[in-house]
């Protein structure tokens, strides 16, 4: 079934929502010291971490999972459960959790969000854009929602799709930098670099840009050849250890691209226009 994009969406931002995407697409999660902690695919929400005193979600896990057994229709403590489970590297664990959930709380946006949000994390990703085509509606959208369907339909390889989307969620959120990102790794997944370049340097010229559209951006001008710019992007704005860190990320997801590409079309190079299946193997290994 082929996906459509709202329609004569009013131009206005919505309240906020359990579900915030991330502004990385495919794996761009290895590098920790930057907070590139997402993976687009990766659905990031901050509104989802669990609360209180402690930093790390794991210290949270067994009281939560606690909670979650005495009141599994909980909504909040759904969520707050589910996202300790991600944070924590425990994707299938949240997908199980968040159904749940939502079976309990059938209409509850906010959990069919977060649900959607784990299916895709979990690379169940044609679930996760049903789901989340759920938790919002022509009539209210949500253009965070809109977001992370588009990187639904990117990581299926569905670019053209995938843009009509990030264009929708763009005119109720206009210049917002997760977004812009997504947009550029769209093309870049399409080997349609200067215009990938273009949407990454409106992103992060953003002053709420991340840490991570930066990263996107130096990955992007280093596959057009421009290795040192592309390490003068990566470190801007980064103490020392986390820039080098950044930077050593960057050349590896380059030298994975090359890998890939022997394995794939040794004798044949990328065609604009056309899925660039190395970048996209290089993106969703995150096994750094």
């Amino acid at each position: 079934m082929r996906a459509r994009p709202f329609r004569s969406l009013p131009l206005r931002r919505p309240a906020a929502f359990a579900l915030s995407f991330g502004a990385v697409l495919l794996g761009l999660g290895a590098c920790q010291t930057t907070d590139l902690g997402d993976i687009t695919g990766a659905l990031g929400g901050k509104s989802e971490k669990p609360s209180g005193a402690a930093s790390d979600p794991r210290a949270e896990l067994d009281p939560l999972r606690e909670r979650f057994r005495a009141t599994p229709n909980d909504p909040d403590v759904a969520l707050r459960y589910g996202s300790a489970l991600r944070a924590t590297g425990q994707r299938s664990q949240a997908v199980a959790v968040l159904e749940q959930a939502t079976i309990g709380n059938p209409g509850n946006k906010a959990l069919l969000a977060a649900y959607g949000r784990a299916l895709a994390d979990n690379g169940n990703f044609q679930q996760a854009f049903d789901v989340l085509s759920r938790a919002h509606s022509p009539e209210d959208p949500d253009w965070r929602i809109l977001s992370a369907q588009g990187a639904t339909l990117d990581q299926m390889g569905r670019h053209e799709e995938a843009r009509q989307y990030y264009m929708t969620a763009l005119k109720i959120a206009p210049d917002d930098p997760s977004v812009l990102s997504n947009l550029g790794l769209s093309y870049a997944l399409s080997n349609e670099l200067p215009k990938a370049e273009e949407q990454l340097r409106r992103a992060s010229a953003n002053p709420d840009a991340s840490p991570r559209v930066r990263t996107n951006l130096a990955v992007i001008i280093g596959l057009q050849g421009r290795m040192s710019e592309a390490e003068n992007v990566a470190r801007t704005g980064l103490p020392p250890e986390q820039a080098n860190a950044n930077v050593a990320y960057v050349k590896r997801i380059l030298e994975r691209r090359k890998v890939a590409q022997r394995e794939l079309s040794p004798r044949r190079g990328p065609v604009a226009g056309e899925p660039d299946k190395a970048l996209a193997r290089a993106l969703s290994r995150t096994d750094d």
